[in-house]
């Protein structure tokens, strides 16, 4: 056994930070569907959507901050002080960038939903999903699921990386008014910059989970 595991085993089980990682990975599901949600949506009824991913992203923002003050207030951590900032700053992170695409095509008035808007909100969902998984597997240290987890969002981050790809050179061959280019590229770089972030998390469990194997 080794002494992070020995170490493990003498410390009591945390009870302060995985239900606020937790918190924050499972209303990053719900704001990661909003959003997905909201780009499959009529446009007269995305406004809804649009508040939701609002008050969303603000609820994570609070558990981050919530959890910085945890920080400060407790010795012992289930584990490193700076890979708890690292994990729940990441989180946010990506939070962040959805909440920025939702705002983009609401100020823009993107009237016109794109297959790739549609594909990239997909591939996000999927990876906030893995995420949420990622973190229970982190509670019991289970290391080879936690590689697993953080394998599949790994691909989905390479995946977005060519729809992004390939929708942005669509709209330089196929788009001839210059706004629209702008919005479309703007929407499109805050949804591609949430799935690096979805990677950023996932480098983050990797990191935490091969200290503590």
């Amino acid at each position: 056994m080794s002494i992070n595991s020995i170490f493990q085993f003498l410390v009591p089980k945390d009870k302060k930070f995985f239900p606020l990682f937790e918190q924050a990975s499972l209303n990053l599901v719900i704001l990661a569907e909003t959003l997905h949600e909201a780009v499959n949506a009529p446009k007269e009824q995305r406004e809804e959507y649009y508040k939701k991913i609002e008050e969303l992203e603000v609820i994570i923002e609070e558990i981050t901050h919530k959890t910085h003050l945890e920080l400060s207030r407790n010795f012992i951590t289930p584990f490193d002080r700076e890979d708890i900032h690292s994990l729940i700053k990441a989180v946010d992170n990506v939070a962040d960038y959805m909440h920025s695409a939702a705002s983009k095509m609401r100020l823009y008035q993107v009237e016109k939903i794109t297959k790739s808007i549609r594909k990239l909100t997909e591939i996000n969902l999927e990876a906030c999903q893995l995420i949420a998984v990622g973190i229970k597997e982190l509670k019991d240290m289970n290391h080879k699921s936690i590689k697993e987890t953080c394998k599949k969002i790994n691909k989905l981050e390479s995946k977005a990386d060519s729809v992004f790809d390939k929708a942005v050179a669509d709209i330089f061959e196929n788009e001839n008014d210059a706004k629209n280019i702008i919005k479309y590229k703007e929407v499109l770089s805050a949804l591609e910059s949430a799935s690096d972030k979805c990677k950023s998390v996932s480098n983050v469990m990797e990191q935490i989970s091969v200290k503590h194997s």
